[in-house]
């Protein structure tokens, strides 16, 4: 008998899909997958991409309880969440969330999500291209090197602590990040969307 899985993606502009005029993001292409393996006779994935552009840990707490609430099928739930690079982004000198509080949001939103699921999957921070390094951006945000790998640390460790998986785009991305990233250096383009779609389309095909 077929399932109804629902899987919420919580986070910011990069799980929104900016910056992608051509395939909507990476979340949008696993949604196009899904309705397609559903029509030729798998389970249905029903996912909703609750990225929001800017949004922070601190954004995220204050409606997470909610939107779990809404979107709840109780033949299976996946979440997935992925924030950071927001967090992290220097604004007049100081972190919009320091590290010790986003481990602490991070912590506080998977207890919201366990309430519905135990398959929760952690999804590092991308890195940036390197002419916006240390940069003030016109957003006036400036994001580091340094800073990704100490949050990524954080989101690694806090997985093997609640036995969590993680979602290594970091890696992916390293390498080719000059040509998977757009002009402004921190979002994907419709390349690196790809990528992304490509590495997660293995984790969505347990569902299906």
């Amino acid at each position: 008998m077929k399932k109804m899985v629902y899987g919420l993606f919580f986070g910011d502009s990069i799980t929104y899909g900016e910056y992608d005029g051509v395939f909507g993001g990476w979340v949008d292409i696993l949604k196009r997958y899904a309705l397609q393996r559903f029509h030729e006779g798998s389970n249905e994935l029903i996912l909703f991409n609750l990225g929001i552009g800017g949004e922070t840990t601190e954004g995220l707490l204050k409606r997470m309880p909610y939107e779990l609430a809404a979107r709840n099928s109780v033949e299976g739930n996946i979440v997935f969440i992925g924030y950071g690079a927001n967090d992290l982004a220097m604004k007049d000198g100081v972190p919009m969330v320091n590290p010790v509080q986003f481990r602490n949001n991070m912590n506080e939103a998977i207890q919201h999500a366990k309430q519905y699921t135990n398959d929760i999957y952690l999804v590092s921070i991308l890195p940036v291209s390197r002419k916006i390094d240390g940069v003030q951006t016109a957003t006036g945000k400036l994001r580091t090197s340094e800073d990704i790998l100490v949050y990524n640390q954080i989101l690694k460790d806090i997985a093997v602590e609640n036995t969590l998986h993680y979602i290594d785009f970091y890696t992916a991305f390293l390498k080719d990040k000059e040509i998977l990233l757009s002009g402004d250096g921190v979002h994907p383009n419709e390349k690196g969307y790809g990528v992304m779609a490509e590495t997660a389309i293995p984790i969505i095909e347990k569902y299906l």
